[in-house]
């Protein structure tokens, strides 16, 4: 299979959210339990780091990937919080690692020295993902938020870059 990336336009909303619906129902993805509109999601997001794979054969999108700065303040300009979802059809195919190797690049080359993201202690796959990546375990974010009621841990996962 042929893949590309592309850089996150609106007019791929509709099968970003469709990928981030499923992984909201999955209950491991993430606190959040409904997909926002595009200009939401997208104010959230540095779109300029951001971006989606598409198969080219089938000619629609199978993954995305994008950062959040974690903070305005100049002191954390170069620190940012990263979200990679894949549609479940391509899980366990190298493509999850073959986005988050892609934002890892992106993010150097437009000033990110620091990547982080917290992940749920169940999802297993994510965290082996973020490791294989050169991501680290900082620990664990205890009762950080509620997902149907119920206190969630994350695994806080950080990597630093060697260019900075």
């Amino acid at each position: 299979m042929s893949v590309k990336l592309e850089k996150i336009l609106k007019a791929h909303w509709t099968e970003i959210a469709a990928i981030y619906r499923l992984g909201i129902q999955s209950r491991q993805a993430t606190f959040e339990t409904d997909v926002p509109d595009w200009e939401k999601w997208s104010s959230s997001k540095d779109l300029s780091t951001s971006f989606v794979l598409i198969d080219e054969e089938a000619n629609r999108v199978i993954g995305w990937a994008a950062i959040s700065k974690v903070s305005n303040r100049c002191v954390y300009q170069g620190v940012g919080e990263h979200s990679v979802y894949l549609h479940p059809d391509y899980h366990h195919k190298g493509y999850g690692k073959f986005l988050l190797d892609e934002l890892i690049e992106h993010s150097e080359s437009n000033g990110y020295w620091t990547l982080q993201s917290g992940i749920f202690p169940e999802n297993i796959a994510s965290i082996q993902l973020h490791k294989s990546c050169g991501f680290r375990s900082v620990g664990i974010r205890e009762k950080i938020g509620k997902l149907d009621g119920e206190w969630r841990d994350v695994v806080l996962m950080e990597r630093r870059s060697t260019k900075y």
